[in-house]
């Protein structure tokens, strides 16, 4: 295939997967366009005026997730809610909607790449593992982590670095991610 044909078909794809972003605006989707969330949850983020910022341009919705955040056992969600330019990871514990932690608020535009015109907010969550959070350690230093018996979250500013949020001890630690 010829490397323009090539680029004319990505091009086309993307905006067709993408049309309902703007150029100019931030593609975000409103919290009811995650079926896996639980209602109380969804209720709760519209009450926040959240939306949910995506980083990935193959239309695949990402930024919410569910793991064992707390403890084992446990399972928690965490969203990037995104309010008024400003994105913060709310983790709603076992499920409910009362007493979210919230962490790592950061201003949307720090993480504002542009592709063919529209804007998108490379910031991405993940579930990390012990694995996960142990080789990043050893490989680039920082904070020791912990004992670790349950999954952190990553948060990523895509193929630039990261950092794990691990809850520890009643707090949130902020260890090494990728680099």
């Amino acid at each position: 295939m010829q490397y323009g044909l090539f680029l004319a078909l990505i091009t086309t794809l993307f905006s067709i997967s993408f049309s309902q972003a703007p150029a100019g605006q931030i593609l975000s989707l409103s919290p009811t366009a995650f079926p896996e969330l639980p209602a109380n949850l969804v209720q709760e983020l519209q009450r926040r005026g959240c939306t949910i910022p995506q980083a990935d341009f193959s239309g695949r919705r990402g930024n919410v997730i569910r793991s064992e955040f707390a403890k084992p056992g446990q399972k928690d969600w965490a969203v990037l809610c995104s309010v008024r330019g400003v994105s913060t990871i709310l983790v709603f514990w076992n499920g409910s909607e009362k007493n979210p932690a919230a962490i790592a608020a950061e201003p949307d535009s720090n993480f504002l790449q542009v592709f063919n015109g529209r804007q998108f907010v490379w910031r991405e969550i993940s579930a990390v593992d012990k694995d996960y959070i142990v080789k990043h350690y050893e490989a680039y230093g920082g904070t020791k982590p912990p004992p670790i018996d349950h999954y952190g979250i990553d948060d990523g500013f895509l193929e630039k670095a990261s950092v794990v949020w691990y809850f520890y001890n009643g707090e949130w630690l902020k260890l090494t991610g990728a680099d």
